[in-house]
């Protein structure tokens, strides 16, 4: 039996690849890898064989087939803008992270197929400034869209503000490259909007988290630029109104009900406390408010009327009691800020229990009410910070710590607890533990208490005939064998 490459035969195969400038370890002078090896949150820090830094994807595929000889697990990363820690390494000092950050050029666009074809590491920022630059739009739009990547959005099949239109990463993707465990190419990029030629291999490696492959490139659709966008802050005095309110804009709206955002009084009120130069609206005076996006086609008087004929209805039926529409994009721009700036304001109020859950829009209601008591009641004093895209019945259903309770020792004697009370609730009301953050390493032990057992059954067969080796980000989605 032919023994494993050693480490530093690795390296220097790894270097031959990519360039010494691009494989980087802790035994460099100088060498810092705790960018690519701490996640966002700063929740875990790991340690590194090595960071390799591909440039194309024949790189990519020499770089696994190198990793799969000497039995080297690898973790793909993109921007590091990650949530429950599946883009790090771990502690162990042998996993290889595959940062995809140089690959980031947008390949192709084509204007009468509404596509752009794009390298996985290229940022969402400036693939939505080459789409519009081409005089297009890329909905996908999220708070770290400054820094995170395609290939990453991919990976995790992100949402965002805009999915209640366009729906999640996955149904702005047409097609795929890849690369496998065993670093061979699987080029998908078509572009075709239909081909029922077997399997949707590219579905199975959108939300993947990089478990069964590398994806390396995408062809992502375009959409035309709309014609007048404006935006609303809405008061509702309920959750029940909320839902009620989205009701009436996709009636009024249709299409053009881009974005839906609702967002609790206590999570404004950390905005107002931390960012008082951003003048929130309307909260002092309500439970909730709403953030409305009308994008239309037509132009911004059509537009303007069909917001103005829905928010004079919701008054009159009791589910909005004050609103304002932005007169100018500044002033729109000012609102999404807000909405954007409660993940900060939050987190400079201190640590707190991060959810990410879905949940049928119609049982929203019902789902907060019960489980803001129950929270209340098992855990005296604790601060709800809710808020999130009520359009797809997602939830950012976050759990502050009492006030003057430091909170690391909250998490540290809480956190277990709280998770499981809000998941043992989420299930109960059909929903799902992860809506768009991903799976990862935080909840990958949580993954079999809420997952039906036949869909793991399957999703372990996957995994087992992808990726034999397990060297595909292991412990992350599924727990180690």
């Amino acid at each position: 039996m032919n023994a494993l490459p050693s480490t530093a035969s690795l390296i220097a195969q790894l270097r031959q690849i990519c360039g010494d400038a691009h494989v980087l370890t802790h035994d460099d002078p100088g060498a810092d890898l705790s960018p690519w090896e701490q996640d966002w949150r700063k929740r875990v820090k790991g340690r590194a064989l090595a960071v390799v830094r591909p440039g194309n994807t024949p790189e990519v595929a020499a770089v696994v087939k190198a990793c799969a000889a000497a039995n080297t697990p690898i973790v793909p990363q993109g921007g590091n803008t990650g949530l429950v820690v599946g883009g790090v390494p771990d502690d162990s000092g042998q996993q290889i992270v595959l940062s995809m950050t140089r690959m980031n050029t947008v390949r192709a666009i084509d204007p009468a197929n509404l596509t752009i074809t794009v390298e996985a590491g290229c940022v969402l920022q400036n693939l939505q400034a080459a789409a519009e630059g081409a005089g297009f739009l890329f909905p996908l739009s999220l708070g770290a869209e400054g820094s995170c990547t395609i290939g990453g959005n991919l990976g995790t099949n992100a949402g965002g503000t805009q999915v209640v239109r366009y729906g999640n990463t996955r149904e702005l993707c047409l097609g795929l490259e890849v690369v496998n465990a065993q670093g061979e190419v699987w080029n998908g990029l078509s572009g075709l909007r239909k081909d029922n030629t077997g399997y949707d291999l590219r579905n199975l490696m959108i939300g993947s988290e990089g478990t069964l492959g590398i994806i390396t490139a995408a062809t992502m659709k375009l959409y035309p630029l709309p014609a007048a966008q404006l935006t609303a802050w809405a008061a509702v005095p309920s959750m029940e109104a909320a839902v009620q309110l989205l009701g009436l804009a996709h009636q009024r709206l249709g299409p053009g009900l881009t974005g839906f955002e609702v967002m609790g009084q206590f999570a404004l009120g950390l905005v107002d406390k931390h960012y008082p130069q951003l003048r929130v609206p309307l909260w002092k005076d309500t439970p909730w408010c709403v953030l409305l996006e009308n994008s239309d086609s037509e132009n911004e008087q059509h537009a303007r009327s069909q917001f103005e004929a829905l928010l004079e209805t919701a008054l009159e039926v009791g589910c909005v009691t004050d609103a304002v529409v932005a007169e100018n994009l500044t002033q729109a721009r000012g609102l999404w800020h807000i909405r954007e700036s409660i993940t900060l304001a939050q987190a400079t109020e201190g640590l707190n229990i991060k959810h990410d859950i879905s949940i049928p829009v119609s049982r929203i209601p019902a789902f907060v009410a019960e489980t803001d008591a129950l929270l209340a009641r098992e855990v005296p004093g604790v601060r709800m910070v809710d808020f999130g895209h009520l359009g797809d019945g997602n939830l950012h259903y976050n759990v502050q710590a009492p006030e003057g309770v430091d909170g690391k020792v909250f998490l540290r004697d809480n956190e277990e607890r709280v998770n499981t009370l809000v998941f043992d609730q989420v299930a109960k009301f059909d929903g799902s533990i992860s809506a768009e953050h991903g799976v990862g390493e935080l909840k990958v032990g949580k993954l079999p208490l809420y997952k039906d057992p036949t869909a793991l059954a399957m999703m372990r067969a996957v995994k087992q005939a992808l990726d034999p080796q397990n060297l595909l980000n292991p412990g992350r989605v599924l727990s180690r064998p």
